[in-house]
Parts: structure tokens; C-alpha cells; sequence
């Protein structure tokens, strides 16, 4: 009879070892090396949704928002939060501009935003990030976006949302405390400062030069870390378990007290990986270029490294 009670007691543990195996894992606001905790699942999202503090942004192209979005979401684009005065695209918007974009979308300073796209949420981060610079926190990416909300039963529309215009205010003085400009990465690239390509292969060895680019290339002493490896980005584009994430920065040899500047080509990727190190996984010094490649590309006297002559474009 004992040896019967062991031969199920092992099953029992083995079905429960392979079961926690494939649970994906996002850590909680209880997670003590997290600052806060900026992501939000279908489940909450559907309970608090209709609530009058709760603003959904659609972070999509407009064609895309223009033929479904979830009900009552309202629409942004990259254009919308870029500074239109720099001869290249892609920078920060000022303060200024951010207020009236969010005052003519209807949202008040006291709101909560709720930011989806279908790009892994790499395109909410650079939202997220943004406002983080400005200080304003009331703010959760949607993991899983509108898929995963049609799934469970949420309702989509085409209507766009008639609102009405608030007051939203940004701080005067913001603490810009995930921002890098230009100048500081030149200082970055003589120090011990690690830097973060999070670009494709390709664009990091200067193979592909992508529009808005001078040339292709990368900043010199650029550690490569494609930003599409932190998520499951060729199935339901969710973030992968903590422990895979883990794994794939140690791999760099980086410890999470280094200082760490990422760039991308125009900030947007290397604002996910900011995302992902700094609030999923407790970096504790991570800042992201601004201008990123772009920029810097457009600058003759800055230097460069290229390992591959540049044959692909787009």
C-alpha cells in the first residue's frame, strides 16, 4: 500500500512542476524590487473601463483605430507626441504641446490612462515614457490589447468619442528622470556608461539603414539587445516570464545597479526595453537617448561605428 501512495505522490508533484512552468509570470505592485507597477490586464481593465476617470488611448495608426478600437477609446498617434520643429522626426514633444493635445482629447490631470497598441506595447511605452519624464504617473499599458479584450468579451466600435475639453496641466519644472539629449550621450560614450542598441541585428551592424537616418551605423561601444526579445513577439506579443527576462539581460553582463543609456532608431523601441528593465525588473539606473539614431546619424562630427556596408533600406 505505501509504495502505491508514493508512485501517486510523485505524479502529483511532477503534474504540479510542469504546471508552474508555463504560467507568465508579470510581477505585482508587492514585487519589492518595483518601483510601480504600470501594467494592467483584461480582467481590471473590463471592471473599471466605463469609469469617468478612466481614459483608454488607442495608440494605433488611424487607419487601424478607424476601423475598430475599443469602446470609448480615444486616439493618438507618434505624430501626435513629437516636437515638429527639429529637421529630423521622432523627438520628445514639449510640454506645452502634450497639454493641449491631452486638454483637446478630453483629459483631466486627475485621469488615470490606459495606453494599448498592437505592437507589443513597444509603441505605449514611448507614451509611457514620455509622460514619465513630465511627471505624470497616472498612467497603465494594457497587456494583451484589443485582442485579448474581444476575447474576453469587451466591446469594440468605430464611433469616434465626442469629449469634451479639459484643462490637463503638466509640471513646470519636470524631472526629465528617464531622458537622455544628445549631448549627454556623447559624454555617456567615455565613460563607463553601458549602452544599449536595441535595434535590430542588422541596423546595429549597419546592414539596413531605416528612413529618417543619414547613414547606418551605430554610437561607438553600443552593447546589441534586439527590444523584440523581451516579448513573445511571433505569438501573442505578451512580455515573457520574469525569469526569462532576467536571463536575457544577465546575458550581457550588466548588473541592475549599472548605469545604462538604450537607443533605438528613434526612441520608441528603447523605450520598451526601458520599460522592462526599470519597471519589470528593478534596474535601478536606466535611461533612454531621446533622439536615439536618428539624431545622432544627422551629426558628421559624432562618431560612429559600421561593420557592414549599408545595402538594405526603408
Amino acid at each position: 500500500m505505501n509504495w502505491r501512495i508514493s508512485i501517486v505522490l510523485l505524479l502529483v508533484l511532477s503534474a504540479c512542476k510542469k504546471e508552474k512552468a508555463t504560467v507568465i509570470h508579470v510581477p505585482d505592485q508587492t514585487t519589492e524590487s518595483i518601483e510601480n507597477n504600470y501594467i494592467i490586464e483584461v480582467d481590471e481593465l473590463l471592471k473599471i473601463a466605463k469609469e469617468p476617470t478612466i481614459k483608454i488611448i488607442d495608440f494605433r495608426k488611424a487607419e487601424i483605430y478607424n476601423q475598430e478600437h475599443i469602446e470609448g477609446a480615444l486616439h493618438i498617434w507618434r505624430t501626435d507626441v513629437e516636437d515638429p520643429t527639429y529637421p529630423y522626426n521622432g523627438m520628445m514633444a514639449g510640454r506645452e504641446q502634450l497639454e493641449t493635445l491631452f486638454s483637446d482629447l478630453g483629459i483631466d490631470t486627475n485621469d488615470t490612462i490606459i495606453i494599448y497598441d498592437d505592437n507589443a506595447l513597444c509603441d505605449s511605452s514611448r507614451l509611457w515614457w514620455i509622460l514619465q519624464n513630465y511627471d505624470f504617473t497616472n498612467v497603465k499599458l494594457f497587456h494583451g490589447g484589443i485582442t485579448d479584450w474581444k476575447n474576453k468579451g469587451g466591446m469594440v466600435s468605430k464611433e469616434v468619442p465626442k469629449v469634451t475639453k479639459t484643462v490637463f496641466k503638466l509640471t513646470d519644472t519636470p524631472s526629465m528622470k528617464y531622458y537622455v539629449s544628445k549631448t549627454e550621450m556623447e559624454e555617456a560614450i567615455t565613460d563607463n556608461t553601458i549602452i544599449l542598441d536595441t535595434r535590430s541585428y542588422d541596423e546595429f551592424t549597419g546592414k539596413r539603414q531605416k528612413k529618417g537616418a543619414a547613414k547606418g551605423g551605430r554610437i561607438p561601444n553600443s552593447k546589441h539587445i534586439d527590444w523584440s526579445l523581451a516579448v513573445h513577439y511571433h505569438g501573442d506579443k505578451k512580455i515573457k516570464p520574469t525569469e526569462e527576462l532576467n536571463q536575457l539581460y544577465s546575458e550581457l553582463g550588466i548588473s541592475k545597479s549599472d548605469p545604462i543609456i538604450a537607443y533605438c532608431h528613434s526612441g520608441v523601441r528603447s523605450s520598451h526595453t526601458t520599460f522592462i528593465l526599470t519597471q519589470l525588473l528593478g534596474y535601478k539606473n536606466v535611461k533612454n537617448y531621446d533622439g536615439s539614431w536618428t539624431e545622432w546619424s544627422h551629426f558628421d562630427e559624432l562618431p560612429t561605428e559600421q561593420d557592414s556596408v549599408t545595402t538594405l533600406f526603408n
